[in-house]
């Protein structure tokens, strides 16, 4: 039987496998990007697809539904003007125009459990558009 641990402040759970794949992702660096999902009925924010480690920003961009919110972690990779490489974990709340009012508000009121439950998010964006957390914008916020 799957784990979760509840967000006290909005009755949401988050499945253990949550944490637990975004540790192997900071720690293991196995997973380039987790998008999570929040399941409205049992009201568990769980993994809805994970992006192996030789995947891009595109392919992680592409994974994200025009339709409906989702949060997400993508771990971008790159080598400092003193080649150093370095990394820095982003948490994503993607909201786009056309999802519903219902889901917009809930992954909203939600955001903030789920990302005091990833520990060692260093950037966080709010996107309803893939031009507000385009590569450029990441790459400049990273360095």
């Amino acid at each position: 039987m799957a784990m979760a641990f509840k967000m006290a402040t909005t009755g949401m759970w988050v499945a253990d496998e949550c944490k637990k794949s975004f540790m192997e992702m900071k720690w293991k660096k196995v997973h380039r990007y987790i998008v999570f999902k929040i399941d409205e009925r049992s009201r568990l924010v769980q993994v809805d697809k994970v992006g192996g480690a030789g995947e891009s920003y595109d392919d992680f961009t592409k994974s994200l539904p025009e339709d409906d919110c989702r949060y997400a972690v993508f771990d971008f990779d790159f080598v400092t003007v003193d080649n150093c490489r370095k990394s820095k974990i982003f948490f994503i709340a993607w909201a786009p125009a056309a999802s519903r009012i219902r889901a917009k508000i809930l992954y909203a009121t939600s955001k903030a459990g789920l990302r005091r439950a990833l520990d060692g998010i260093h950037y966080e964006l709010q996107a309803t558009d893939p031009t507000e957390m385009g590569f450029d914008l990441i790459k400049d916020r990273a360095k």
